[in-house]
């Protein structure tokens, strides 16, 4: 998995948060949620959703959906 970590013009950066690179090393974090990964009992599929709660992505493997997080994004 890449991870990919962009800089804006005043210097801060964003990213899909990864342990791949030590984060804390440049400088102070704030770190907010793009999504939530969570099982819906109901249904029985894992479900990517947005900060609003709308679903973006389902799937019944978490793998794939932590996938799609990373690919869409990331």
């Amino acid at each position: 998995m890449n991870a990919v970590l962009t800089f804006n013009t005043n210097g801060t950066g964003s990213c899909l948060y990864t342990e791949l690179i030590d984060l804390h090393s440049i400088g102070r974090l704030e770190v907010s949620r793009a999504s939530t990964i969570e099982f819906n009992n109901q249904t029985q599929r894992w479900e990517v959703k947005n900060q609003r709660g709308r679903t973006l992505f389902f799937a019944r493997s978490r793998a794939a959906c932590l996938e799609w997080e990373h690919n869409n994004l990331g």
